[in-house]
């Protein structure tokens, strides 16, 4: 339809857009600037970085809180107790001490000789002492011995007071009268002692 042939009369709109023809006709819009183009893709490159970051972050501590969770709950391992059992059977005690058989401290004395109180004891006087082989005589017949005699040294003298015996089984006996005399020296010689335990006296043990 031409505008000859429109049956309207013309009102201010079409008045308007002849009068002046630097007024825009229809809808127009400005041109559009860099920025606003390019911004949405500046956005996705620098959150998507800090978007990942964070849930990073969060999953992370999400998980440490978990751990430290269970690690509180209060429930432990059931302990090995394989290797504290003993191989017969037997488990240690609680306290940590071993069982089984002790070994005597070191410091502990060595238990006392038994003498054989009937051994014949010769007590010779060597000493040049009157009476000397008497007295000490009369002191092993108190400590119990029953076979005791006393006699004179006739032969080679040893420099001390000694206590001989004839074998090992008599070491104990020998050990004993040399205690009850007060003498140290203590030798086996069955060439000195003759069938059992000799005393020679060179000087009055007591003094």
């Amino acid at each position: 339809m031409s505008k000859a042939d429109y049956p309207y009369p013309d009102d201010e709109f079409d008045r308007a857009a002849d009068a002046d023809p630097d007024v825009p006709r229809g809808v127009h819009r400005a041109p559009r600037s860099a920025w606003s183009r390019w911004w949405p893709f500046v956005a996705v490159v620098v959150l998507a970085p800090l978007l990942a970051f964070g849930a990073v972050t969060v999953w992370g501590m999400i998980n440490d809180s978990s751990m430290n969770d269970a690690g509180d709950s209060g429930v432990t391992a059931p302990e090995d107790t394989s290797s504290s059992d003993a191989g017969d059977g037997t488990e240690a005690p609680a306290d940590g001490t071993e069982t089984g058989t002790e070994e005597p401290p070191a410091d502990t004395e060595p238990p006392a000789p038994t003498p054989v109180l009937t051994t014949p004891v010769a007590v010779l006087n060597g000493a040049s002492i009157q009476g000397l082989a008497g007295t000490q005589v009369d002191k092993l017949t108190a400590a119990g011995f029953t076979d005791v005699e006393a006699g004179n040294v006739s032969g080679t003298r040893p420099a001390d007071n000694t206590v001989f015996y004839a074998s090992e089984d008599l070491k104990d006996t020998a050990t004993v009268v040399g205690q009850t005399l007060g003498i140290t020296t203590v030798t086996m010689s069955a060439a000195d002692a003759g069938n059992g335990i000799t005393v020679v006296l060179v000087s009055d043990p007591s003094a």
